[in-house]
Parts: C-alpha cells; sequence; structure tokens
C-alpha cells in the first residue's frame, strides 16, 4: 500500500486522510517518521520534521510511533535503525530533497526494511519529495532522476495547486517524454491498495496523458494508461 501525498504531512488539515490510512491497517499500529529527504538540511529541521511527526500520530491515538534519524548513508545502513523500520506496519517518508533521499536511500538496509513493510502488508506514504521518488522518474535540476519506480511510467508532481498556470504547459512537455504525470494537490493523498486508487483528502489529483487531463476529487478512484 502506498500513499503520495501533496503536502502538508504531519498538519490537522491531514488528520482525517491519516486516519484513513490507519484503518487499513492491522492493529496494533506502528509508525516509523523518516526525515531523511531533510538529512542535509542540519540539525534543526531535522528536529522539526522528527517532532511534528511523533506529536501529529500520538494525536491520533497511535500509541507505537518513532523518527528515528536516518539523515544519510551511514544512518541509511545503521542495522539496529532498520530493525526498527522492519518492525513497523506504516513508514512516513516526509518532505525535502528528493535527490537525496533517493541517493541515501537506495540499495540501502533502510531500503530493504521498508521493503519489507510492504512485503508484509504495511503502508509506506510518502510527502512531496518523499512522494516523488516513488514514481519511476523525477525531474532534478539538470535532468530526469530514477525514482523506485512503484507506479512505472509515472512522475509524481506535489504541490500541483500551487503551480502558477503559466508554468503548467511546461509541466505538460513531460508526457512527450512518455511519462504519465500525476499532479498531487497539497492536504491530499493518492492511495494504492492493490492495483486500485483513491483520492483523500481536501484538494485533488491530476493524471495527464498524452491523450489529454483529467482531475479527480476526494473518494474518486483515477485510472491511467
Amino acid at each position: 500500500m502506498l500513499a503520495l501525498v501533496g503536502s502538508g504531512e504531519y498538519l490537522p488539515p491531514m488528520e482525517l486522510v491519516v486516519r484513513e490510512l490507519i484503518r487499513l491497517l492491522q492493529a496494533p499500529v506502528r509508525v516509523v517518521c523518516l526525515p531523511t529527504a531533510a538529512g542535509a538540511e542540519g540539525a534543526e529541521r531535522i528536529d522539526y520534521w522528527s517532532r511534528l511527526g511523533v506529536d501529529h500520530f500520538t494525536r491520533l491515538g497511535v500509541q507505537k510511533v518513532d523518527a528515528l534519524p536516518v539523515v544519510d548513508r551511514a544512518s541509511a545502513n545503521d542495522p539496529s535503525l532498520a530493525a526498527v523500520i522492519a518492525s513497523a506496519n506504516f513508514v512516513y517518508l516526509s518532505g525535502g530533497k528528493p535527490d537525496y533521499l533517493y541517493k541515501t536511500l537506495d540499495g540501502s538496509l533502510t531500503w530493504k526494511a521498508i521493503q519489507s513493510v510492504l512485503e508484509n502488508g504495511g503502508l509506506l506514504a510518502g510527502c512531496s519529495a518523499g512522494a516523488m521518488v516513488l514514481g519511476e522518474k523525477f525531474f532534478g535540476l539538470p535532468r530526469w532522476k530514477p525514482g523506485f519506480n512503484f507506479l512505472p511510467g509515472v512522475t509524481i508532481i506535489p504541490h500541483f495547486d500551487e503551480i502558477p498556470e503559466y508554468l503548467l504547459k511546461p509541466i505538460r512537455l513531460v508526457t512527450g517524454q512518455g511519462l504519465i504525470l500525476i499532479g498531487v494537490d497539497g492536504n491530499t493523498a493518492l492511495v494504492q491498495t492493490e492495483q486500485q486508487f483513491q483520492v483523500l483528502g481536501k484538494g485533488g489529483v491530476t493524471v495527464w496523458e498524452k491523450s489529454g487531463k483529467n482531475r479527480y476529487a476526494h473518494g474518486a478512484r483515477p485510472q491511467w494508461g
């Protein structure tokens, strides 16, 4: 199970969405928050995302929630941290820099632990940068970068409702690269359970293919390809 979040991780507007995600899991819910995407931004930002995540899930009644300092390659390959992740059933990747996030996790013990969570029926949520790296590719200057390819042929654009109109046409050109663009608004998630998708949240999800563009609101089930 995946949740691609446009923005708003750990904030009150996302509480209803996260409650729905929690309902998808077998009890007891065990959450791990990873501030990895902000790992190059300094201790203050890492601590900010960590505290925000723990407070958010605690407020929602989750009794087991850890924010782990997986912030570089060394910590991503720390067996003790990977073991905690593997014991969870809900992993949350918060925002920051997608290129740094991908390079830090790719092939690491942390990533193997995340994969085991998914294989055991758990859920992986990624917000902003955390969502971008879950597609086949994401755009990071000066070129396209590989993602973890949970959604083959797809590139994920978070904060889609914040993008000015004049930038939409250049963004549209990505579909000329053979990619389907999925734009996720703030305070909104595109949730995958098995092979089905559903929009949850206050905004919408835009699916932009060569054949055209479709927008889906809360409760809708987008399809593409």
